[in-house]
């Protein structure tokens, strides 16, 4: 599971979302802070509220204050500083409301912002110093957590870190961040790390010298153990691998910070480990419990010594035994799968009965605190949610899918959590039931037909008046038309355009990337619509278009940024606008080095030769071979340990780019070019088990999808075999193929789930049929059931780690829209990829 995820759930019950005031909030900062007389520029931008002084400029850079806090002191503390930044003329920002508070906090807040409550923006050095002098008097005595990323002033709330003022943006690692300036003109990466980093150019102001000597003056003999990895960080602390220094034993090390992770009652991390530690000892000797050794503390973080467990997690060994990600799961397996989870399932419930007999509930059941070894024995562990069964009340955290619903208390909450590992062992979707509880019914019928398993098998699940849920994908042969009509319908109703950080709801990347983008964003939903018989939207092409007037895009890509947008605008009539979007983002495309197609130089050249086409404009074509000629003198870096290759970041877009600039050109050098990009993508592919080619991500994670792994890769192979079926790339497309045909798909959508893999299997239809792919084809579509959810009169899909809905082209319903009419009707499942899988398709309606 992808952590950043869980921040953005606080807001919404639907959606992805940051924290916003509601008209009826008790928890409005501003109710205690109101808005300064005139003099002042006042703004809000996402969970920020933002004061400047209207005659005072600030540089682009300097040192920033962060003033941390706690739910519990926030107001106090924002009231002395918002009174001492408007008196003193000093630019500032806070968050809005009590909620930001909590899920800046909580426990998989995001590590290295986490804690900050406010920022303060001095001039210059003299005013830092002025500023850290007088507030760490005014705010002696309030907690706050420490900021990861800071160095911290003295005892109290107050952090320093240099770093930038106004918004600038760089390379780094494929990726576009923020950035700042050295000395000589260069931008380079604002480091925003979980530890605090002080610029090589960057003089320390003689005011902060006592306080990095403090952080850095801690005596290492204090600490009793030596670390040697590290094995999961979460904003509460770190998980360690350790030896004792006085006998060479191996541990685990468990840190808690204090103010930090905290749950819905506002526990910090510090408390529940404390618990988990007498709840260890309350439980010493039950075989698969770990043993507690020490508690201590270092500095101001907390730590418990325990044994070290052998094993794998439970979802690890499912990633490695579940027969329905492989391309052809035998009949045979099935069985013998089953029989194998059904004892894991038996040795655990017998490891809870001797934790339960003891007077203590577990509480926190679920497949990543669960460990099995080489023999199939079982353990758990992290009890820092564990309390005696005879307390009041239930955690206040619990993983999607698995926590108890309302009224479920002591044992119970664990007998829950064990009936839905019953479920997740045959079909791992249960966060979907956080969002669509309705959905059970249907799995529970899939897990029992599929796997031969008992008629009441997970019977437990099923809570008084659950109402099935059911849509038009779940009759044995769905009317298409219906159906995407009805997804169109729900991607449509989702629309805010009141709002004007984003039209329509999508993945939380649009948080950073903006709500007008093509991937995460209203230029891919309206084209998505447009392209598959959705029809246009003036009023949201309005929205559009004010969008990048008031906000112009920061990054220039197709995916991410301005070139994506212009896509759009150009095929829909807005010339001009298309244009000035263009016009602007020509010096973000100067400082473009990245090669791939989401944020790089192969999606902006693909553009401007759609543009070169749609205005029979040379120097957009020039443009565009311009761009290609240079990324042909690229040395691919070596494969790192975590995938690149795909259509989105690896060098598949390069590849699609060079096949695109022959046909411009017929000059075979390109075809050349786009063989070898292809050949540096092969490098990071593996053969797994079942014969199929997939993307090596990690230690042993393999990834098929159409954004990262397989399905990227043979798509673009499709097009360099319509022009050169011989080369050394094509020859290895049916292993890539193959990887798209498993069951089992985690996720629906196109760029990271189910939909990119069809409409990968129908890119290969022009070259005559395929009965194997039409039979993978036919799974895929009927498989979208599992995640179809009723949403305003349509149907509506979960996105990335199905916690909320989406209707973004990465990650939701836009995407499917996409990918079925790739299917259906042959159309381009993205742009720039229309072409040699013209469709010979089977008929299944308009």
């Amino acid at each position: 599971m992808d952590l950043r995820y869980e921040a953005f759930c606080f807001a919404d019950p639907l959606f992805f979302d940051e924290q916003r005031n509601t008209a009826e909030s008790g928890e409005e900062f501003a109710k205690s802070l109101p808005e300064p007389d005139g003099g002042w520029l006042c703004a809000e931008r996402g969970v920020w509220r933002y004061f400047r002084p209207v005659d005072r400029d600030l540089p682009s850079q300097g040192w920033k204050i962060h003033v941390s806090g706690t739910p519990s002191n926030a107001r106090r503390v924002l009231v002395e500083v918002w009174r001492y930044c408007l008196e003193r003329s000093i630019s500032f920002k806070h968050l809005r409301t009590a909620e930001m508070v909590l899920a800046n906090n909580s426990k998989y807040a995001a590590r290295e912002g986490s804690g900050k409550l406010a920022t303060i923006y001095p001039s210059d050095n003299n005013e830092l110093e002025r500023v850290l002098h007088d507030l760490s008097g005014v705010l002696s005595g309030e907690s706050g957590p420490y900021i990861l990323s800071d160095l911290r002033y003295g005892g109290g709330p107050l952090h320093v870190r240099y770093g930038g003022f106004s918004e600038r943006w760089v390379e780094a690692d494929g990726r576009r961040v923020l950035a700042v300036c050295k000395p000589d003109g260069t931008l380079v990466p604002d480091e925003r790390t979980p530890t605090f980093q002080l610029p090589d150019w960057v003089e320390l102001p003689e005011c902060l010298a006592p306080h990095l000597a403090a952080r850095r003056g801690g005596d290492p003999a204090q600490f009793p153990y030596r670390v040697t990895s590290s094995l999961h960080f979460s904003n509460g602390g770190g998980v360690y691998l350790a030896e004792d220094k006085a006998d060479g034993r191996e541990v685990v090390l468990k840190e808690a910070r204090p103010h930090a992770g905290l749950d819905r009652d506002h526990v910090d991390a510090v408390v529940r480990l404390h618990r988990e530690h007498d709840v260890l000892r309350r439980l010493a000797g039950i075989p698969g419990v770990p043993a507690a050794h020490r508690l201590f503390t270092v500095w101001e973080h907390h730590f418990l010594a325990m044994d070290r467990v052998p094993g794998i997690s439970l979802a690890s060994w499912l990633a490695h035994h579940y027969p329905l990600t492989r391309r052809d799961a035998a009949e045979r397996d099935l069985p013998a799968y089953a029989e194998r989870a059904n004892a894991l399932l038996g040795r655990l419930a017998k490891l809870l009965d001797a934790i339960h007999e003891r007077g203590i509930v577990f509480g926190d059941l679920h497949p990543n605190n669960v460990l099995v070894d080489d023999d199939d024995q079982v353990a758990l562990v992290d009890f820092e949610l564990a309390f005696p069964a005879d307390a009041p009340g239930r955690p206040a955290l619990g993983a999607p899918g698995f926590k108890a619903p309302p009224g479920l208390t002591g044992v119970a909450i664990d007998d829950h959590a064990l009936a839905a590992l019953r479920l997740w062992l045959f079909l791992p979707l249960n966060a979907l039931l956080e969002l669509a509880p309705g959905k059970l019914p249907s799995l529970l019928d899939f897990v029992r037909d599929r796997f031969g398993l008992p008629p009441d098998h997970g019977a437990e699940l099923v809570r008084p008046g659950l109402e099935p849920i059911r849509t038009d994908l779940d009759d044995p042969e769905p009317d298409w038309p219906l159906v995407r009509k009805a997804i169109a319908t729900a991607v449509l109703a989702s629309a805010t355009p009141d709002r004007t950080d984003r039209l329509f709801p999508g993945d939380i990347d649009q948080f950073q990337v903006g709500g007008a983008c093509f991937a995460v964003g209203a230029a891919g939903v309206l084209h998505a619509l447009d392209l598959t018989g959705g029809g246009r939207h003036p009023e949201h092409e309005r929205w559009l278009i004010e969008s990048v007037r008031r906000d112009p895009p920061a990054r220039p890509g197709f995916f991410d940024g301005a070139h994506g947008i212009a896509y759009v605008l150009e095929n829909f009539g807005y010339r001009d606008e298309a244009t000035r979007v263009l016009d602007e983002s020509a010096a973000l495309v100067e400082q473009t080095t990245e090669p791939g197609l989401w944020s790089g130089l192969s999606g902006i050249a693909l553009n401007l030769l759609h543009f070169a086409d749609t205005r029979d404009d040379r120097e957009y074509r020039e443009q565009a071979v311009r761009i290609g000629a240079k990324l042909t003198g690229y040395t691919p870096a070596p494969p790192g340990r975590f995938a690149k290759a795909g259509l989105v970041s690896g060098w598949s877009g390069p590849a699609l780019l060079f096949v695109r600039l022959f046909e411009e050109t017929h000059d075979r050098a390109w075809l050349d070019a786009a063989d070898r990009a292809l050949n540096r993508e092969l490098e990071e592919f593996v053969e797994t088990d079942d014969g199929s080619l997939q993307a090596k991500d990690g230690r042993a994670r393999t990834l098929p999808y159409l954004a990262v792994g397989s399905a990227g890769v043979a798509l673009v192979a499709e097009h360099l075999a319509a022009h050169h079926p011989d080369a050394e790339s094509v020859a290895r497309m049916r292993g890539l193929r193959e990887a798209c045909r498993g069951e089992f798909v985690i996720h629906p959508g196109l760029l990271y789930g189910r939909t990119g893999l069809m409409a990968t299997l129908a890119a290969g239809r022009h070259r005559g049929a395929d009965p194997v792919a039409e039979r993978a084809i036919e799974v895929h579509l009927s498989r979208l059931a599992w995640y179809a959810i009723p949403f305003r009169g349509g149907i509506a899909f979960p996105g990335n780690q199905l916690l909320r809905l989406s209707m973004d082209v990465a990650t939701g319903g836009a995407g499917i829209l996409l990918g079925l009419g790739a299917v259906l009707d042959g159309t381009p499942v993205l742009p720039f990829l229309g072409g040699p899988q013209a469709s010979v398709r089977p008929d299944r309606g308009k």
